[in-house]
């Protein structure tokens, strides 16, 4: 899983990070009693559990098949990936919203608000760092792809989890500064509270872009569309390969991917002759997409090919009453 280097990277800064916010936020709660502090201590505790979940995803999903997974275990990460979320939006937005309408309707003025003021800074240098190795990174693996395309297209939800992660981190600490002064100076210590509604707010809406991406992956997602013109192109160079009527490809982890062909052959080859061509399409696609870990080849004509094609996609459109 050489691939995950660079991911890895990108959870260990924040893993470091976010483990010194959290304690530091935790401290300065228990001193100034600023119900978006202790939020924000809460935030950062769950993403340090949230970066350990997903370096132990990347550890399962890199054991090799066995009897019971034959294509691997790469949609190991795609589990831990939704189970973040899930705890983005369970503790991270359900405590932080919990504790702001507790502030709101029973407000206690911040005391000793320089040192929240102090730790904000500090956390937002220390999260600035995470987020621009998350960024870097990103952009490294994205290319000409615009931002939301990328996330959309990626099969590798541990760099992208940890960039929206970091990014919900710095908006929550503008609007914990914000709810921190504004109390403080019109002497309304509600805003404290409210602070913290909109950090539960952020964390909501990051918890469910990220559910959303995680589901995609483990229904299985289709490899992009140049590797499947590859696989294709590969295919069709053989001797004994008339045309490819169709490529079939499903992501079971971010470099691993099982295809399936619909091949129609020269009506000259024999059974054994199409045996070899399907070994030589296979040694051709180990050395240029070793991301494929299964090939399945299917002789069939286009005729048949359209016809179970039409079939699958009336079958998809909604039935009217």
């Amino acid at each position: 899983m050489a691939a995950h280097s660079g991911s890895k990277k990108v959870i260990y800064a924040a893993l470091a990070g976010n483990l010194l916010i959290a304690l530091t936020k935790f401290a300065a709660a228990f001193v100034t009693g600023s119900s978006a502090m202790l939020s924000e201590g809460v935030h950062s505790l769950v993403d340090t559990g949230n970066g350990l979940l997903l370096l132990y995803g990347m550890h399962r999903a890199a054991r090799p098949a066995d009897l019971t997974h034959p294509f691997g275990h790469g949609r190991e990460l795609y589990f831990w990936s939704f189970i973040v979320a899930l705890l983005v939006f369970a503790l991270g937005a359900g405590v932080s919203f919990y504790e702001g309408v507790l502030h709101i309707l029973s407000p206690e003025p911040v005391t000793n608000p320089m040192v929240n003021y102090v730790v904000l800074a500090l956390s937002f240098l220390f999260e600035g760092g995470s987020w621009v190795v998350a960024l870097k990174e990103f952009r490294r693996n994205k290319g000409r792809l615009g931002y939301i395309q990328a996330v959309r297209q990626s099969k590798d939800p541990s760099v992208y989890t940890v960039l929206f992660e970091d990014s919900a981190a710095l908006l929550g600490l503008a609007i914990a500064f914000v709810g921190v002064f504004s109390a403080q100076m019109l002497d309304i210590p509600e805003l404290d509270g409210v602070a913290s509604l909109g950090i539960a707010a952020i964390l909501g809406a990051t918890a469910i872009f990220l559910a959303r991406e995680a589901k995609g992956l483990l229904m299985g997602e289709p490899a992009l569309p140049d590797v499947q013109a590859a696989v294709r192109r590969l295919a069709e160079q053989d001797p004994d390969v008339q045309r490819v009527n169709g490529v079939l490809t499903v992501h079971l982890g971010p470099e691993e991917i099982v295809t399936a062909l619909s091949v129609e052959f020269e009506d000259r080859v024999t059974a054994p002759e199409i045996e070899t061509c399907v070994e030589r399409i296979e040694e051709r696609l180990r050395k240029e997409k070793p991301e494929i870990v299964a090939l399945f080849v299917k002789p069939q004509t286009k005729r048949a090919w359209l016809e179970r094609r039409g079939e699958i996609i009336q079958e998809s459109q909604p039935k009217k009453d």
